[in-house]
């Protein structure tokens, strides 16, 4: 009686230690990113201090002060929270799509085709924010599809899927590079810079409109992903539960496909946060499943953790996304030996 009684009230309080730890990772994460926001607020060619920054923020302080914050650095550190919070979460519906840790928008091509997208929007259409942002969300979605035809066969291979978004990223970058190569010098520089991952060109004009457009995404979100779950399970409980195998995949891809899309449409493809948020998330967490909250606030921190030390940490001012490539390239060989090992 004792021990049927101890079963019966351990069964809740095990369901409760993840979510508990999950809301306290997530207050820990904010707290990281509260404090990177600030401090990249304050630093730059004018210092200011953090009450300064803070008083800036409350409407205390006024003058130069007012427009370094608001009108200069906040849109940059808003993008970067923003941007890796979209990358995390694109990232954590390809992996749960695939059940494989290394399944992510820059592995499998889909940054890589949303820059097509944004790069022959950009030599044919010209350079307004909205003809960029078509570009590049119907560059990634021809190249999911792409990818998405050519893997399924008698279901989704998650390996399979991986293999040929490789092949289709690689080709699709040989397209970028001979674009550039026929482009004017000066639309090639900047495309080129733009290719590996910036942030120098989150100016107001251009990040209110993307982040307006990811919290509509994010919104839709919580309706999208709630067969994620069962197709974390396999293709045949999943089925079994009722959910709709290929139409709830398409949509999840469209969603992660859009996130990508925005963000590369206003800061070009940026590597590596899609591949370690959702993991870093999950064993932060402890989670069975990849938590999403959780990813989005890693990928937020990671990229602004990132753009910190472009800026302010190597002697000469990089974009953001040769710091994340360095980051990633370290986990992903980290990962792939421990795969090895198993």
């Amino acid at each position: 009686m004792n021990t049927t009684r101890e079963r019966v009230t351990a069964g809740p309080s095990t369901g409760r230690r993840p979510a508990r730890r999950t809301l306290l990772v997530c207050a820990a994460v904010v707290l990281a990113i509260v404090v990177a926001a600030i401090a990249g607020l304050a630093l730059g060619d004018y210092p200011l201090t953090t009450d300064e920054v803070i008083g800036v923020l409350t409407g205390r302080v006024d003058g130069l002060a007012r427009t370094v914050v608001l009108d200069w650095r906040l849109p940059r550190v808003l993008a970067a929270i923003g941007f890796g919070a979209a990358l995390g979460v694109s990232g954590a519906i390809f992996q749960t799509l695939t059940r494989n840790p290394l399944a992510s928008p820059d592995i499998i091509g889909l940054a890589n085709g949303s820059f097509t997208g944004m790069l022959v929007a950009l030599l044919l259409l010209g350079g307004s924010w909205p003809t960029l942002m078509a570009g590049s969300l119907l560059g990634g979605l021809a190249a999911a599809v792409a990818i998405f035809l050519l893997a399924l066969r008698q279901g989704l291979s998650g390996f399979r899927f991986i293999v040929v978004g490789i092949g289709v990223s690689a080709m699709l970058a040989a397209f970028n590079s001979w674009l550039l190569l026929r482009a004017d010098l000066d639309v090639a520089l900047f495309a080129a810079a733009w290719g590996a991952g910036t942030l120098n060109t989150a100016t107001a004009t251009v990040v209110w409109p993307s982040l307006a457009c990811l919290v509509v995404l994010f919104a839709i979100l919580p309706f999208a992903a709630r067969p994620l779950r069962q197709l974390e399970l396999g293709d045949d409980v999943a089925a079994a539960t009722g959910v709709r195998l290929t139409r709830e995949r398409a949509i999840l891809i469209g969603l992660a496909v859009a996130l990508v899309s925005a963000v590369t449409a206003v800061a070009g493809p940026i590597a590596f946060i899609a591949l370690a948020a959702p993991q870093i998330a999950r064993r932060l967490t402890r989670s069975p499943g990849i938590p999403l909250v959780a990813t989005g606030l890693v990928g937020g921190l990671l990229l602004l953790a990132s753009d910190l030390v472009a800026q302010h940490l190597i002697p000469l001012t990089v974009p953001v996304g040769v710091v994340t490539v360095v980051v990633g390239g370290l986990y992903l060989t980290q990962l792939l030996l421990r795969e090895r090992r198993r």
